[in-house]
């Protein structure tokens, strides 16, 4: 028989023995390079801790010889666990040498045009398809195989048309393995990308990639590092009076992930300021794109408004700013969408509106039936409500409670 989860949260634990070792926030922060700021919104719920390095440390210094002690469960059963089945084959792809990849593919390798066919399909899959991950994961050790095999055999012009489709794919790979939660992997088709784009020279190409890489270090934990990538890709994307819409579009999105990054670094000032400057690239820009699948304008600008008043802890100005957003804006990608459901769910349940919290799970739920069990912050937000569950929504919260896998046998 099922017995439903109703547990402290992995910040709860943090403050419960932060504060038996007599630590303030502060003295918590410095001792794990981190600021007071940080440890408060840990603590209380407004951001996650996902990376397996960062909870090891904060175990080590608040002397807890378990992590299960910290986080109330197994690692297996962290964020981004149990492992996506697509995830070992993409990983033997990925683990071989590039020069090796698609060596024993039979027949002759795709045309130019036929590789960025597959890639642009595997992407719309990805963007548009509400079981993407089912859909895209099995195709990717095989395309990524085929791009290989393609990229060796090209000459003349195809060979750039064939460049870009394989940083295109990286891109894809990077995004899907960070979404089911393969840091590692993840980083690995980033640094492959940026690498591939900066031998081309093409300042839309390098920005776009920087833009993939510093995701990846963001969500990591890694700030510092991504906000320094991302203002020096901001200084090869500089758009002059004549840019093209590709640029515009790329150099604004790298506007965005320095404001993530540096909000997360608590320079919460700076970070509004790279906001602002993202809006006037934007105004510049006049529509949403979705360039290099950036999802770069105008409605993304104000999506990144809604996550840093969140970050911020405001929920109120979160939901104010949300107030004023289409978010069934059908030229962001399916992706973005469910990320800011996530942070509309998140301001409301900092506000401990639990029918707003409960009503916005399920639509994120329905819009990305998988994708919403790789959400850390729908899974607390869950526990949380799990703990005064009312009769009105109990049958509802405890099917998305199974839904999730924050149930206990």
């Amino acid at each position: 028989m099922n017995t439903f989860t109703r547990e402290l949260t992995t910040g709860d634990r943090i403050k419960l023995y932060r504060q038996r070792k007599g630590l303030s926030q502060a003295a918590l922060g410095g001792l794990i390079g981190r600021s007071e700021d940080w440890v408060s919104k840990v603590e209380r719920g407004v951001i996650p801790v996902d990376k397996l390095s960062v909870l090891l440390e904060l175990a080590r210094v608040l002397d807890i010889r378990e992590l299960a002690e910290l986080t109330g469960r197994s690692i297996a059963l962290m964020p981004g666990s149990p492992e996506h089945e697509s995830v070992p084959a993409i990983r033997r792809a990925m683990n071989m040498m590039p020069s090796r990849l698609g060596a024993d593919l039979p027949g002759d390798p795709l045309t130019a045009d036929e590789l960025a066919q597959r890639v642009a399909d595997a992407w719309h899959s990805y963007e548009h398809d509400v079981d993407r991950y089912a859909v895209v994961g099995p195709q990717l050790p095989q395309l990524l195989a085929e791009a290989h095999y393609a990229s060796r055999n090209a000459a003349g012009p195809d060979e750039l048309t064939v460049a870009r489709s394989v940083i295109s794919l990286y891109h894809l790979l990077q995004v899907f393995l960070r979404r089911v939660g393969e840091q590692s992997l993840s980083r690995v088709a980033a640094d492959r990308a940026l690498h591939l784009a900066d031998q081309l020279g093409d300042p839309v190409l390098v920005g776009a990639s920087a833009w993939n890489l510093a995701l990846v270090l963001t969500s990591t934990g890694d700030v510092a590092e991504s906000v320094e990538l991302s203002r020096a890709a901001l200084e090869i994307t500089a758009p002059g009076d004549d840019a093209s819409p590709e640029l515009l579009s790329v150099h604004g999105a790298l506007h965005l992930t320095a404001a993530v990054a540096t909000m997360r670094e608590g320079r919460a000032t700076a970070a509004w300021d790279l906001l602002h400057e993202a809006e006037r690239v934007a105004q510049r820009a006049g529509v949403d794109r979705n360039d290099w699948r950036t999802a770069f304008g105008p409605t993304n600008v104000q999506m990144h408004g809604v996550h840093l008043a969140g970050e911020e802890g405001d929920a109120s100005e979160a939901l104010r700013i949300a107030d004023t957003i289409d978010d069934d804006n059908p030229v962001l990608p399916l992706e973005r969408r469910t990320r800011y459901l996530v942070e509309v769910m998140n301001a409301n349940r900092l506000k401990q509106d639990d029918y707003a919290t409960l009503y916005m799970i399920g639509r994120i739920r329905k819009t990305s039936p998988e994708e919403v069990k790789f959400f850390p912050l729908v899974r607390e937000a869950v526990r949380d409500l799990l703990k005064r569950e009312r009769p009105a929504y109990r049958a509802e919260l405890r099917d998305h409670a199974a839904h999730v896998g924050v149930l206990a046998s």
